[in-house]
């Protein structure tokens, strides 16, 4: 990751400070109590697909947390980031209460400082301290599914960013405070 000015430190910092008091409740009530939790994705960048168990017995699975990061990191440059447990948890939950057996299709999962300044330049829909630099976002389809109702399932649970972008087709969430928005 490259370096970033003593106030963009600050400013993620600060971030993630709010995101931290968010009650603990409401992420831990996410869930039915499971001893296994699954999730697949297919990268509409890369063509790659991953069926993965990312919790078992109780605990998450390193092994697959790191599958899990391989598939999300940034296509443009390589780099890797550790995703949010708490993002796969969401994902499992909007999964289950949809019913679907198709994996998430993913536009965005981690985006480096570069990409993000990048698309920030030819967007106004990308946020400057972006979660998905923080590996806390990512944006989604789900085959079978329409954007709409997909968007709908998210903002039921009432937990993190949930970003609608219609005309592009995909919505996004992230682990930070509740919050909607229509892109």
């Amino acid at each position: 990751m490259a370096s970033c000015s003593r106030r963009e430190f600050l400013k993620i910092g600060t971030g993630i400070l709010a995101t931290c008091l968010v009650p603990v409740a409401g992420w831990s009530a996410l869930l039915p109590d499971s001893t296994r939790r699954s999730l697949s994705f297919y990268n509409t960048h890369t063509g790659e697909r991953l069926n993965v168990c990312y919790f078992k017995n109780g605990a998450y699975c390193p092994g697959a947390m790191g599958q899990i990061n391989q598939i999300l990191r940034d296509h443009r440059t390589g780099d890797i980031e550790a995703m949010d447990a708490r993002l796969m948890d969401l994902l499992y939950t909007v999964n289950q209460r949809l019913g679907s057996c198709s994996p998430f299709h993913i536009i965005s999962g981690y985006r480096s400082p570069q990409t993000n300044a990048l698309l920030r330049k030819n967007s106004t829909g990308v946020a400057k301290f972006s979660y998905h630099m923080l590996g806390r976002a990512i944006d989604i389809r789900l085959p079978g599914c329409d954007t709409h109702q997909l968007r709908q399932a998210c903002l039921d649970l009432e937990l993190g960013g949930v970003g609608y972008y219609p005309r592009s087709d995909f919505v996004h969430v992230d682990t930070g405070a509740f919050r909607t928005w229509n892109g």
